[in-house]
This record gives structure tokens, C-alpha cells and sequence, in this order.
């Protein structure tokens, strides 16, 4: 079952759109203002969120905005009247992953909804997982906010394990992610998850760059 976030401040279309949801089997939390659909959001695990854009206390680029710095890379489906070229590229620099313009068919929300919900956004601007932090618009990472010296290869090793954390991600997947169908041999990934891990888990630092015998390797706090 999906876990949605509604922000929306026109009360008669947030039932609407919140029975519907129920119909479909999916399960959603609503507020009416920007400042409450943050606090949800910093405290909440949602597969996706639907952000209307003019909310009052804090309007929906802030909160896209604010969350996008904060790490949280949870899929925004952005709900506005507006419909001009400027206005969606304004949401998509905030960190939006989807519009919808007003007034929309149900059916096409669901369907728009289902799509977000199978993968994390890659709006986000920086990630972290313990005291280990990635830029992902610099591309440099940070351990105790000291940087850390890694190759462009080795960031974006670092930016799939920490999209991923915890969960485990098998070398097959390292290797498309990065290298897509022009994969060099199978030691290079190994030569750059031996400099990741000498770089991020230092002498006397918690260990975070786990081999997972048989599996992949994972990125946690354990």
C-alpha cells in the first residue's frame, strides 16, 4: 500500500482527492498549510508527496526547497493553476519532480502518483547518512564536515550506496548504475570501493562501507 503526504489548502478538493485515494487502497495523510506539510515531511517516511504550489504560512517551492536541502529526496508531484513554461521550470530548480495542472482528472493523479512512487528523487541537493554528507550538485562528499578526496568515479559509486542505505546493492547494480554498458572489468569496482571505504571509514571513525558477503555492499550506521 502507498503512504501519500496531501498538501493542499482548498479543503473540498483535498476530500475529494483523499476519498479517492482510499478507493484505490492508498493511504494518505492531508495538512493545509506549507509549515505543517514540512513538519510531516522532516518526520515521515512517504513513498511520494503531492505539494500544492500557493499554500499559505509557507507556499509549496518553499517547502520543496527546504526539504530538497534538508536530504530528503521523497518524489514531489507539484499541484498548480499555473500553467506557463516558467512557472514549471521555477518548480523543477525548487526540487519538483512532477506538475499537474488544475483541474486534473483523477485517473491521471493515480497513474502519475504510481509512477513517482517507484523511485527517490533525484532533486535532492544533498544526502547524508550518519555524519557522512554528499553534495550532489558539487559532486563532493564530507565526513565529520571534513571533504573527503575521491574521484568523480568514486562519487558517484558513493551517491548510489547512500541513495540506497540501508539497503544492500548487489555489484551488478553498482556497475549499470555507473558505468552503464560500457563496464570495465569487475577489479576496478573493487579497486574504488577499497579507496571509498579508506577514505570514508578512517581510523577511529564508526564504520559505514559494509561488504555483504554473496550480496553487494551496503552504506550504514551500524
Amino acid at each position: 500500500m502507498l503512504n501519500l503526504l496531501l498538501v493542499e489548502d482548498d479543503i473540498d478538493l483535498a476530500a475529494a482527492v483523499i476519498e479517492y485515494f482510499e478507493l484505490e487502497g492508498i493511504q494518505c495523510d492531508h495538512v493545509a498549510n506549507g509549515v505543517a506539510g514540512l513538519h510531516l515531511i522532516e518526520r515521515n517516511l512517504y513513498d511520494a508527496i503531492v505539494l500544492d504550489l500557493n499554500l499559505p504560512k509557507m507556499n509549496g517551492l518553499e517547502v520543496c526547497e527546504k526539504m530538497r536541502e534538508q536530504g530528503i529526496d521523497t518524489p514531489v508531484l507539484m499541484l498548480t493553476a499555473r500553467d506557463t513554461l516558467d512557472d514549471k521550470l521555477t518548480g523543477f530548480s525548487k526540487g519538483a519532480d512532477d506538475y499537474l495542472i488544475k483541474p486534473f482528472a483523477m485517473e491521471e493523479l493515480i497513474v502519475r502518483i504510481q509512477v513517482l512512487a517507484k523511485r527517490r528523487s533525484g532533486q535532492v541537493a544533498r544526502l547524508s547518512v550518519a555524519d557522512l554528507e554528499l553534495d550532489v550538485q558539487q559532486k563532493k562528499a564530507y565526513r565529520c564536515k571534513q571533504p573527503l578526496k575521491l574521484s568523480p568515479t568514486a562519487v558517484n559509486i558513493l551517491e548510489v550506496l547512500i541513495r540506497e542505505s540501508p539497503q544492500v546493492v548487489s555489484r551488478e547494480k553498482l556497475m549499470q548504475s555507473v558505468w552503464g554498458d560500457n563496464q570495465p572489468d569487475s577489479n576496478s569496482l573493487k579497486v574504488h570501493i577499497f579507496n571509498l571505504r579508506k577514505q570514508i571509514d578512517q581510523p577511529d571513525m564508526v564504520k559505514l562501507v559494509h561488504t555483504i558477503t554473496g550480496q553487494g555492499f551496503a552504506l550504514r550506521n551500524e
